[in-house]
């Protein structure tokens, strides 16, 4: 069953990125009039200044958003406090639960709305057909960590701006951890398997909830197996891809294998959910906030969800993932979903969805409020790939 599942979400996300793939190819995005790509050649998104420039600019924006909890609520406020600065700049979210696919499949039609976060099936060499270049890396990387723009740029062009970055570790409930008797946070395989044994022996929760059914979530784990897994900041970019026999057994608890033999010795040992794809994604967050969770592998975003999911926020935790490599355990940074703007949108349209993507990346307080780091020059309390102190 579980086989069937793997098969069907795969082949729903091939259907969607070739539907991507076969629109974007021989697409004229110039065929209305009323339309325009360029203009990103004439409005250079480094330079503007937010609330002295384009404060009269009219338009109307949609913006689309995997983030569904939080479109009535702080979405709503971000609005209201930009629009201090551009009161003629009127804005709507829709947000959408099944992201990836459904927005995947919208791209097709070029009609879907003027920001987007883009979805990870785009291929880097179609992003022009779908979006405006923000400019270049090298001019990007004055205002933002250079590291974190390498997603969706492609022929030295940028398409996609992070809405932050995340830490790479494990969401945990403090108190399942000490009630099962668990005194010191793992710091190994082996160690962190030994904890969910105890939380099994001594408490009712599942040790690991895995979120199967939600898929994405089980993809969460390959961001593990680079710089936390290694201790190399390049491992991604040369280990993985030129280094020899990557995926095999260090024999210390280090490096891909590492990753991926913990999930396959807690799932063969009985350590996660009985039935894995009858998993609750949003229900989750609310059963790791009571207790009922011992911990989920996430992004440290999820942090922030999950302490207000319920009635006990000051239990939950965030850890290191449990690898340590020559007595260090280190913590990779990485961008999540980036800010992309239609090229087929109108030049008010563009130049109105620049100014906002740019106010909420620099000025309005998404990324610390929602668990991650600023991705701005200068914000961020670690550097890529810096020893993480817990």
């Amino acid at each position: 069953m579980r086989k069937a599942m793997i098969k069907k979400t795969t082949a729903a996300l091939l259907t969607a990125a070739m539907a991507v793939s076969l629109a974007g190819c021989g697409k004229d995005n110039n065929a209305d009039s009323g339309k325009s790509d360029d203009v990103s050649k004439e409005v250079q998104y480094s330079q503007i200044k937010l609330g002295e420039d384009y404060t009269d600019i009219k338009a109307d924006i949609t913006c689309l958003t995997h983030k569904t909890d939080i479109v009535d609520t702080t979405l709503k406020d971000y609005i209201t406090e930009f629009q201090k600065m551009y009161p003629n700049i009127n804005i709507e979210y829709e947000g959408i639960t099944d992201y990836a696919n459904d927005v995947t499949m919208r791209l097709s039609t070029g009609d879907w709305g003027d920001i987007c976060m883009i979805p990870p099936t785009v291929d880097k060499s179609e992003l022009k057909n779908y979006f405006i270049s923000f400019g270049s890396r090298d001019d990007l990387g004055t205002v933002y960590e250079k590291d974190m723009l390498n997603n969706y740029a492609y022929d030295s062009q940028v398409y996609g701006i992070p809405s932050m970055s995340n830490v790479q570790g494990i969401v945990y409930n403090k108190a399942v951890f000490e009630k099962a008797g668990v005194e010191e946070l793992p710091k190994t395989p082996d160690e962190f398997l030994e904890a969910l044994q105890k939380i099994d022996d001594n408490t009712d929760a599942t040790p690991l909830y895995t979120n199967f059914s939600a898929g994405w979530t089980m993809t969460a784990w390959d961001a593990y197996i680079d710089g936390g897994a290694t201790g190399d900041a390049d491992f991604v970019n040369k280990g993985l891809v030129k280094g020899k026999d990557p995926f095999s057994d260090r024999g210390n608890g280090t490096g891909p294998y590492a990753v991926y033999s913990t999930l396959y010795e807690a799932v063969k040992r009985g350590l996660t959910e009985d039935d894995p794809t009858t998993t609750d994604w949003e229900g989750s967050k609310g059963m790791l906030n009571n207790g009922e969770i011992g911990c989920m592998v996430l992004g440290s975003w999820v942090s922030v969800q999950a302490q207000a999911a319920g009635s006990h926020p000051d239990d939950i935790g965030y850890m290191a993932f449990p690898i340590t490599v020559d007595g260090k355990q280190y913590a990779a940074a990485g961008p999540d979903y980036c800010y992309g703007i239609n090229c087929n949108s109108s030049k008010d349209e563009q130049i109105a969805s620049m100014c906002y993507v740019k106010w909420l990346v620099e000025k309005s307080g998404f990324a610390q409020e929602q668990g991650g780091l600023s991705v701005v020059s200068g914000e961020r309390r670690i550097n890529y790939y810096e020893v993480w102190l817990f």
